[in-house]
């Protein structure tokens, strides 16, 4: 019999991962803060229940996949006056907890403790592949905890992963997402300023593409970055508040840890001229909006 998963967050990523576990055949009940947001989860047979709570109380897997710490710890630990609306106040001895959100190592083990109080396993999981590997079912889990408790869950996460690595301990998994995310904001900082050198240096930019997709330069994240960049078009796949947050989160966890981050530093200097000046809600692409015609002082 297939474990009953719970789904709390509804967004980009939860919803397609939510239409996935269904169609491989998982019974699942989800929660998300605006409740349209399920509503094709519902007709396709999921349940919906009033909060995090009701999920965990009615699931053996509870995964969360929301925003930002603040909404993990909302709907992991309730809030001020509604400690019965987090999905810890339903949680069962025996069940598991999954956060898929990008957050602290430090809240990621604070959760780890508190669920082992209660005799509840928990692995951070942050994901990556974008809304496309989401689709596909084919992302990638970054996990810290339990190797029992991973090969417990595997059917799971099997359902909308293609790969998942065993990083360590609680607080492993998001270590590595905040590096991984790092990276891949640099990445796309620098090839957005090298296209504007470039360009302002009177070649076409499409011609330092080509030579790039023939050199060292290549990269996946050029297939998918490089033509929104070309067309001033910035559907968000991986929003760039998203990103923001995790060059913040990585750019703290470097301070804990004593290590320089000169140019993260730099670069969250540039996503936050972005943001700030974003009227829409971006791909964190969009960062190549700081070189184009007011769009920074």
């Amino acid at each position: 019999m297939k474990p009953n998963i719970g789904l709390i967050g509804l967004g980009l990523m939860g919803r397609p991962m939510g239409h996935n576990w269904l169609r491989a055949g998982f019974p699942l009940t989800v929660w998300n803060r605006t409740k349209s947001r399920g509503d094709d989860l519902v007709r396709a047979g999921a349940k919906w229940v009033a909060s995090p709570r009701e999920v965990a109380s009615q699931s053996d897997v509870v995964v969360t996949i929301v925003s930002d710490p603040p909404a993990v710890e909302e709907v992991v630990f309730g809030s001020p006056g509604k400690a019965d609306f987090g999905a810890l106040a339903g949680l069962r001895t025996g069940s598991t907890l999954i956060d898929s959100s990008t957050v602290s190592p430090d809240l990621a083990r604070r959760i780890a403790a508190a669920c082992a109080s209660r005799g509840i396993d928990f692995l951070d999981a942050p994901v990556t592949g974008g809304t496309w590997g989401a689709e596909k079912g084919e992302l990638v889990f970054m996990v810290g905890g339990k190797g029992e408790v991973l090969d417990r869950v595997k059917p799971v996460l099997e359902a909308v992963g293609k790969r998942y690595f065993l990083l360590g301990p609680n607080g492993a998994g998001q270590t590595v997402k905040l590096g991984m995310n790092l990276l891949l904001a640099l990445e796309v900082d620098a090839l957005a300023e090298s296209l504007a050198l470039v360009t302002a240096a009177g070649v076409a930019p499409e011609r330092m593409i080509e030579v790039m997709q023939s050199s060292m330069g290549r990269s996946p994240l050029l297939d998918v970055k490089a033509p929104l960049i070309m067309r001033n078009e910035f559907p968000a796949s991986f929003p760039l508040r998203l990103m923001h947050k995790d060059v913040r989160l990585a750019l703290e966890m470097a301070q804990k840890c004593g290590v320089a981050l000169p140019a993260g530093s730099a670069s969250y200097g540039t996503y936050t001229a972005v943001k700030e000046s974003s009227s829409d809600d971006p791909d964190f692409s969009a960062i190549a909006r700081f070189w184009r015609k007011g769009a920074h002082a």
